[in-house]
This record gives C-alpha cells, sequence and structure tokens, in this order.
C-alpha cells in the first residue's frame, strides 16, 4: 500500500494527537501512524477502553490519565486518516519536491506513504536501569507495570517493590495503592536533598500548579499507605536464582534487603530519537538530562528539511506540555503549507505557546529533585548492559582498553545495540560506560548510529514492497 499526503504525523499520543488536529482543521491531508490499537500513546494508554469496558478503573488511575479520554475525544472528531497498529521504520531522505517517503509495517504489510513535512512525535523511552539481576523473570519497568494496568487491569501478584526515583515511581505507587493492590516497599534511590536542590526553581514550577498539587496528593496518599519507603538508596541489586527473590541495596549506612516477587524498575525517561535520527536531524548531549536530544525550534523545526517534532521526543515536558507542543508544530506546518498565514498561525496558536511556556516552568525543578544516575562507570563488569546480545559492563570495558573510541566501534566489536530493539535498552548505558573509561564526556564519545529498520520488519515485508506494484 502506498500513498501521498501533505503531512505525516507519526505517534498518536497528546503531541502527535494535537499536531494531527491542527492540521486536519487546517485542511491538510494527514495521515497518522501509530504503533498503538488505539489513539492516547503511553500516558492516556487504552483510555477509551478502559472508560467504555471498566468505568470503574478510572478512579485508581487518576485525574491525569481520565483527562486523556477528552483528548482522545477531540482526536476523533477531527477528518484524518488515522491508521492504528503501524510500525515506522524508516523515515528517508528528501526526494523530489522535497517529499519524504515514510516506511511501515501493519498488519504483516509494509508500506509507504510519501508527505512534504512529517511530524515525529514518538515520544520518550524510560532509561535504562542496569543493575545485577535485573534481567531475572520477575524484573520490570515501572512502565511495563503501568501499561499493563491500563490496557487489562492487570497488577503484580505477590510481594510487589517500586524501585528507582522519579515522578513515574510516585504516579505508580499511587495508582496501585488507589487500586487497593499491596505494594510490600518503595526503595528510593532519589540523592537526598531534593527539596533543597529544587527550592530555587520554584517560582517557575508554581505555574503549573495543578501537576504540583496531584504530586503532593500522591506524596501524602504514600504516607499514609503505611507502605515501607527506604529513602536514599544506592547500589540496587536484584536477588535469585531462577527469577527475583528479594532487593539489596544500601541505605542509612548499611546493607538492607526486602523481599519481593516483582520488582518495577524506574530512573527517569529520554526520549525517543531513533527516528529523528533516521531523518537526519541534529541531536546534543543534554546534560542536565544525562541524554541526547534533537535540536528543536521553537516551532518543533529541526535541522532536517520538513521534518518536525513534537512533545516528549524533542524534551522531556510532560504530557500536557506535549500536547501544546503539538497544536504549535501542526501549525507551523499548516502555515509552510499555505493552507494558513502567518498572522493566523500566530493567533491560532497564542494560548498554546502561552501554556508551554507555563508548563516547561516545571522542568528545571523535577530535573532537579529527581537527578538522572550518574551511576554507569560503577556498573558491575558482570552485569549485562545491552539485553538482546546480552553483552556486559565489563566486555564493553575491555573493548575500549582494546582501542574502541566510541559506541559504534564497540557495537562493531560486541553487537550490542544490533538485537530486535535497535540499541534503545542499551545505547545511553554504552554511552556512559565508554565517557567513563575514556575519561571524556558522553557528548564527546557520542551515541549508536542509527540505521533502518528502526523496528523490526521481514525480509518478505521489504521484497513485497520492492516488487512492482507493491507498497
Amino acid at each position: 500500500m502506498s500513498g501521498a499526503a501533505d503531512a505525516v504525523v507519526v505517534g498518536a499520543g497528546p503531541a502527535g494527537m494535537s499536531a494531527a488536529a491542527a492540521l486536519a482543521e487546517a485542511g491538510a491531508h494527514t495521515v497518522v501512524l501509530d504503533e498503538q490499537a488505539g489513539p492516547g500513546g503511553q500516558i492516556y494508554r487504552g483510555v477509551e477502553t478502559v472508560r467504555r469496558l471498566r468505568p470503574a478503573d478510572m478512579a485508581f488511575l487518576g485525574s491525569a490519565y481520565a483527562r486523556g479520554a477528552g483528548v482522545v475525544e477531540a482526536f476523533r472528531a477531527v477528518r484524518l486518516d488515522y491508521r492504528p497498529g503501524a510500525a515506522v521504520w524508516h523515515v528517508g531522505a528528501p526526494g523530489r519536491g522535497g517529499r519524504r517517503d515514510v516506511l511501515y509495517s501493519r498488519g504483516g504489510a509494509a508500506s509507504r506513504v510519501s508527505a512534504r513535512y512529517v511530524v515525529i512525535a514518538t515520544g520518550a523511552l524510560e532509561r535504562p536501569v542496569p543493575v545485577p539481576g535485573w534481567t531475572l523473570p520477575g524484573a520490570m519497568t515501572a512502565g511495563a507495570v503501568q501499561s499493563a494496568l491500563k490496557t487489562s487491569g492487570v497488577y503484580p501478584a505477590g510481594r510487589p517493590v517500586l524501585a528507582g526515583s522519579g515522578p513515574l515511581l510516585l504516579q505508580l505507587a499511587a495508582q496501585l495503592l488507589a487500586a487497593r493492590v499491596p505494594v510490600a516497599a518503595i526503595v528510593d534511590t532519589t540523592p537526598p536533598g531534593g527539596w533543597r536542590r529544587a527550592f530555587l526553581r520554584l517560582p517557575g514550577a508554581l505555574a503549573a500548579g495543578p501537576y504540583l498539587a496531584r504530586g503532593w496528593e500522591m506524596l501524602r496518599a504514600v504516607r499514609r499507605s503505611g507502605v515501607p519507603v527506604h529513602a536514599g538508596a544506592s547500589r540496587l541489586a536484584l536477588r535469585g536464582e531462577d527469577r527475583v527473590t528479594a532487593v539489596a541495596f544500601h541505605a542509612g549506612g548499611g546493607e538492607r534487603t526486602v523481599e519481593a516477587d516483582v520488582v518495577a524498575l524506574h530512573e527517569g525517561v529520554v526520549p525517543d530519537t531513533h527516528l529523528s535520527r533516521l531523518a537526519g536531524v541534529e541531536h546534543r548531549w543534554d546534560a542536565p538530562g544525562r541524554c541526547f536530544r534533537p535540536v528543536v525550534g521553537p516551532w518543533g523545526e529541526t535541522s532536517a528539511p520538513g521534518v518536525y517534532i513534537a512533545g516528549d521526543g524533542g524534551g522531556i515536558a510532560g504530557a500536557v506540555a506535549a500536547g501544546h507542543g503539538g497544536r504549535i508544530a501542526g501549525l507551523a506546518v499548516a502555515e509552510r503549507l499555505g493552507l494558513v498565514g502567518e498572522a493566523e498561525r500566530d493567533f491560532r496558536a497564542e494560548d498554546a505557546r502561552t501554556r508551554r511556556f507555563l508548563e516547561l516552568g516545571l522542568r528545571p525543578f523535577l530535573d532537579r529533585w529527581f537527578p538522572p544516575p550518574d551511576a554507569a562507570g560503577a556498573i558491575p563488569d558482570g552485569v549485562a548492559v545491552c539485553r538482546c546480545e546480552e553483552t556486559t559492563a565489563g566486555e564493553v570495558r575491555a573493548a575500549v582498553a582494546e582501542g574502541c573510541a566510541g559506541p559504534n566501534q564497540v557495537k562493531a566489536f560486541l553487537r550490542c545495540g544490533m538485537g530486535p530493539c535497535q540499541g534503545r535498552m542499551c545505547a545511553a548505558t554504552v554511552t556512559e560506560i565508554v565517557a567513563a573509561a575514556r575519561g571524556r564526556s558522553p557528548a564527546e564519545v557520542g551515541t549508536f548510529r542509527v540505521r533502518p529498520p528502526a523496528r523490526a520488519v521481514t525480509l518478505a515485508e521489504i521484497a513485497e514492497m520492492a516488487a512492482p506494484g507493491g507498497g
């Protein structure tokens, strides 16, 4: 299947939905390619189904999740070409007339759509947490636990322990407690002194008052629950033979152990940059966030002609800010298409730009309260950092000692980053280990190059698409 459009939006989370709606309202022929089965992205995952089939669950999933129902309704009300279950695996270089081919798989068939503009709204990925035992059955990411809770109402059985740091871990704890799911313990790796670090950024954060209020309520809910919270934890290790049975860590001046059947790990999120890299967008190291992120202008524009980025894929800002950013990018593309004038674009975007500015005031506050970990250099040699290829931290260090100057040379030697996830679960860690081993900054050593396909695709799909009359 092939086709053409004015614009392709990749992703139907808050940013993608808002960008697509703004484009469609302006009269653009808009195609939305969404890997999920329904709109909402990770933050509003399955919200239509939950509201229709499990309405009682809306209460424990919280007001931030419930807000997504209205966002999805507004998206559904706009006339556009929405294609769920479409996994995008390449964004091509500009061709004739500056059009780009976007290649994707859907229902076992590979297809392409050509567009003058592409809006990448793929959101964020959870930062990998490579600790001893993290590959044992029973070890999950907090996002995976939350996805199961939203999608199917499934929750961890036995003794779940939440381990790590960041707002998502706190939100998951509050959701599980509200659903009356017993939580065995919370092992909080946030460095002590969070309030003191963040205090000077509080004035800017006050503009996002509802978010702060929800955070305060979640903290109160955890404190009232009586769930043991081990603050200032470090040196996490998951114990067990065939599966997780306990979490060991250092806290309060000594070693501690908590029994567990399931461990939800989380250390914040980073932008998903696979497609933006394929599209040729410039990326830079973001020192406060300890990640690489694309260089994005105020309207979502990038260094790659015709490519815009909206939402957390351009920098972590949260769902509300992502929605405003999506509308801004959509209107910018509509203006480039000649569907609205510059003055009309500015007028329509004024409210979204103001609201996004206010929401962004919260980010420095959160970044200082929950700083990303800087412990890659201390990962034990025996810990796997690439789960797909089972490459250990020690093997990466040995490759550096043998002369590998950067992650791409390490990749060629050890195959880390070549598995099904294409480096999503190891790129950040390999960069940090190489940087620490060489005594350089991550900005200097760089990260994996991304090559198509960015997602798993069969040779049969590619062959069928390449055949005469194929997609």
